[in-house]
């Protein structure tokens, strides 16, 4: 996989030529700047800025001030190649607060193993339900130590309106969710993303996140997509970088509430 090259597409696709995530959200360009905006529950934020250090501050205020009029808390996604090369410190001097620093893993669907070994007694599960959402947020709850309402109806709604573009699976042990994850598909562009994928503390060192990767890497390849892109954690990116992904850059969010800083 050539770095650059990937670098590019990735910048230009996913960024660039951003797409709204759900039906409900929609695609804003402002002047360098180009964001989603949604409902309150909806990821909104701003997905790629081309700024200097003559126009950063200006359309930092500009941002703050469309999110603000709308009522939404938003997240600025920051990559480690953004310009300027001080965008997070004057992010921060605006009244947004960072977030941890992730690494951006990509790797081509056609280089990963894509054997869903699982230890003995753990099926996987497609979510296709109420009930299978549930469980997968009950799995996320525990292997991540803290509940997320908002991505838990951002779930629902996409099920809901019947979207293909979010797959969910579960791994079970028994009655118990032990895992969860999903891959967000991104139509007319070569990556899927893999998300949330964490394991119940207990069930770690078996396997269970290879093997989960390992099944989304094989629908990605079944419906098209070149490559698998990841936001990982220190905790994810060994596992990932055995199975062959490679760093891409890193990304640093940083969220700002509605109202004074």
């Amino acid at each position: 996989m050539d770095h650059d090259t990937v670098l590019a597409l990735f910048d230009r696709q996913l960024r660039r030529e951003a797409r709204p995530d759900s039906d409900s959200t929609r695609i804003e360009q402002d002047g360098a700047v180009i964001r989603q905006l949604g409902l309150a529950h909806d990821w909104n934020g701003v997905v790629w800025s081309d700024l200097d250090e003559a126009t950063a501050d200006a359309a930092i205020a500009a941002q703050i001030d469309r999110f603000t009029a709308l009522g939404l808390d938003f997240e600025w996604k920051t990559y480690a190649h953004d310009a300027p090369a001080d965008l997070g410190e004057r992010l921060l001097a605006a009244g947004f607060t960072a977030e941890d620093e992730q690494a951006v893993m990509v790797a081509d669907v056609h280089e990963l193993p894509t054997d869903a070994t699982l230890p003995e007694g753990v099926r996987l599960l497609p979510v296709t339900d109420a009930a299978g959402v549930d469980l997968l947020a009950e799995a996320a709850e525990q292997a991540f130590g803290t509940p997320n309402p908002t991505q838990r109806r951002r779930l629902l709604d996409h099920l809901e309106r019947g979207s293909e573009t979010v797959s969910m699976v579960v791994a079970m042990a028994g009655d118990r969710p032990v895992c969860s994850a999903r891959m967000e598909l991104v139509p007319g562009t070569d990556f899927a993303g893999l998300w949330g994928g964490g394991t119940v503390p207990e069930w770690r060192g078996r396997g269970i996140y290879r093997a989960l990767v390992a099944h989304r890497a094989l629908q990605a390849a079944e419906l098209g997509y070149r490559y698998l892109q990841v936001d990982a954690s220190d905790q994810s990116r060994p596992i990932l970088q055995r199975l062959g992904f490679a760093r891409l850059t890193s990304t640093t969010p940083y969220v700002r509430s509605v109202g004074p800083a």
